[in-house]
């Protein structure tokens, strides 16, 4: 006798009249934790799925597109960069990614919800939780937005904002008063990369983020990834610099090294500099924000 297939169906107020579904294989893990609702289960064909309120997170198939190049995009925009701080990310891709750049030295890690980094742990051990063991590593179980206002003195090269949408626990990351932190936070070539949305559903928004950037950075730009897990199957990247160089950060200033190119799937040089190349519709409203 047949069983009747369970799926998970994403349904979310910021992409209203659409939702997108995976089947249901099993329901490894269900939770709340302090700050928002924990789901994980295995997909038919996306392998382990992280959900968090409702909207996917990562999926085994497809994380790598995103964790590549909110990581690469920004490391690989800066010249020699030592002391990386990473906002959210509690799966452990980012860090995965960041502790491959041998010139890294230390990397602290501010993620809010406990649980997220447990069930990763658990259930992704073999894909995104490698490297929470790394000794460059220092993680903080903080929010982010008071550990800037309070280390007023420690000074990073890049900062990378994993965040999940402007909504519960991560409002706070988009506010003027959190990049205005950052900056502080920059040493002088700093670099700034923070989950920008998508083109298709949020143009506005990101237009608004990055307006609100011009205003503290000499270098605002946008890049973006293709993901099929995440809404209309696109992410971007809004990201800053203090250093007003030539080619700005469309341009890396380093490449992978042959061991470190045989561990990437997605990111690229060449995908570095055509991730910031948008198509018309978007580069008409995103260029009035651009430095």
């Amino acid at each position: 006798m047949a069983t009747e297939k369970q799926w998970f169906s994403e349904t979310e107020a910021m992409w209203p009249g659409q939702k997108f579904s995976l089947e249901i294989e099993e329901v490894l893990f269900q939770g709340k934790s302090d700050f928002q609702d924990v789901l994980v289960f295995k997909s038919a064909t996306y392998g382990n799925v992280l959900v968090l309120d409702g909207v996917i997170q990562v999926t085994e198939r497809d994380e790598f597109a995103y964790q590549e190049m909110i990581a690469h995009l920004p490391l690989f925009a800066h010249k020699q960069p030592k002391r990386v701080l990473v906002v959210g990310g509690g799966d452990g891709g980012v860090v995965r990614e960041i502790v491959k750049h041998e010139c890294v030295e230390e990397i602290v890690w501010c993620e809010i919800d406990s649980m997220v980094c447990d069930v990763s742990k658990r259930f992704f051990k073999d894909t995104l939780a490698t490297a929470f063991d790394d000794p460059r590593v220092k993680l903080l179980h903080a929010d982010a937005a008071i550990y800037l206002r309070e280390n007023t003195s420690d000074k990073f090269d890049v900062v990378i904002v994993d965040s999940s949408d402007p909504v519960g626990p991560a409002e706070v990351l988009y506010r003027a008063e959190f990049y205005e932190s950052m900056k502080k936070s920059l040493s002088p070539d700093g670099v700034i990369a923070t989950q920008g949305e998508c083109l298709w559903l949020h143009l506005d928004l990101i237009v608004d983020v990055m307006q609100r950037c011009q205003n503290l950075f000499p270098t605002v730009d946008y890049s973006y990834t293709t993901i099929p897990t995440y809404p209309s199957g696109q992410i971007g990247f809004i990201m800053c610099s203090l250093n007003k160089s030539e080619g700005g950060l469309a341009k890396p200033k380093r490449s992978p090294d042959a061991k470190m190119e045989q561990t990437l799937r997605y990111y690229s040089s060449k995908i570095h500099e055509a991730s910031f190349v948008l198509p018309s519709f978007a580069e008409r409203k995103i260029a009035t924000a651009r430095k």
